[in-house]
């Protein structure tokens, strides 16, 4: 099995306020601190399937312009989503399923170029996506407890969509087992893994207090279970899959000033 990250956004920032913020408010956070941020979606390939999990702002979506009031830069365009898939050795035909962690645009953006991969997506979110095609499985979490996390769905062997609520009322993340590690892929649990070693909640949630109890769980599997995190949000994730970086909650690395 290959995990690979699929590259469309680089040199962003986010500012601490934005990330921090979600609890104490942005105000107690300093916004002339900023971590980086990009965008980049992930596929597994099984060797029998190709599936990819979120898939990337849509191609319309205009160049967003920056002033000194911006909590978040999500980055410049480097790539469109099948040209950076396609640079990978894919085409869009060759995707059999697709895993979509929450229903926001950045997410869920170029479904519509994936008429017959099977799209899983929480059954609480399932009608609130911009997609009309008849290939959308809603998601009940039907398998039961994974670890610490009270419900999951087992898409196939080693790789599992779990219900992770908070940052939207159908949030997921998802898991694979590969190789003695757990990849996590989470979608926008946090947005920066500096968040994660501070265990700070962003400013972006429909429900604080499952966004809390989201990332309080997550921490907890962390803590118990060698995890490589994946973030959509910043670079950090693809690096961290590079390297099979295991999240070692007690030592944070030191950030890296944004290049924009």
């Amino acid at each position: 099995m290959e995990i690979k990250a699929i590259k469309t956004y680089e040199n962003g920032f986010m500012t601490q306020a934005f990330a921090f913020g979600g609890e104490e408010g942005i105000d107690n956070f300093d916004s002339s601190i900023k971590y980086r941020s990009s965008i980049q979606n992930y596929l597994i390939d099984t060797g029998d399937e190709v599936i990819l999990v979120d898939t990337d702002m849509p191609i319309e979506f205009p160049k967003q312009e920056v002033d000194e009031s911006t909590t978040l830069f999500m980055g410049n365009r480097i790539n469109d989503y099948l040209s950076a898939l396609k640079e990978l050795g894919y085409e869009k035909e060759d995707v059999t399923k697709i895993l979509i962690t929450h229903k926001h645009p950045d997410h869920t953006g170029e479904l519509r170029h994936f008429p017959n991969a099977k799209i899983y997506l929480s059954k609480t979110e399932a009608d609130e996506v911009d997609y009309d095609g008849d290939n959308l499985v809603p998601v009940e979490f039907k398998d039961g407890e994974y670890y610490n996390f009270k419900k999951s769905e087992k898409i196939l062997e080693g790789i599992y969509l779990i219900e992770a609520i908070g940052h939207t009322i159908g949030n997921s993340i998802v898991i694979i087992e590969n190789d003695g590690l757990f990849y996590m892929i989470h979608g926008d649990v946090t947005y920066t893994d500096e968040a994660l070693y501070a265990n700070k909640l962003s400013i972006v949630f429909e429900d604080v207090e499952k966004s809390r109890e989201t990332l309080d769980a997550v921490r907890e599997f962390i803590k118990n279970n060698p995890t490589v995190y994946l973030s959509t949000h910043t670079p950090l994730g693809y690096e961290n899959l590079e390297n099979k970086k295991v999240i070692d909650l007690e030592n944070p690395p030191k950030s890296i000033y944004p290049n924009y």
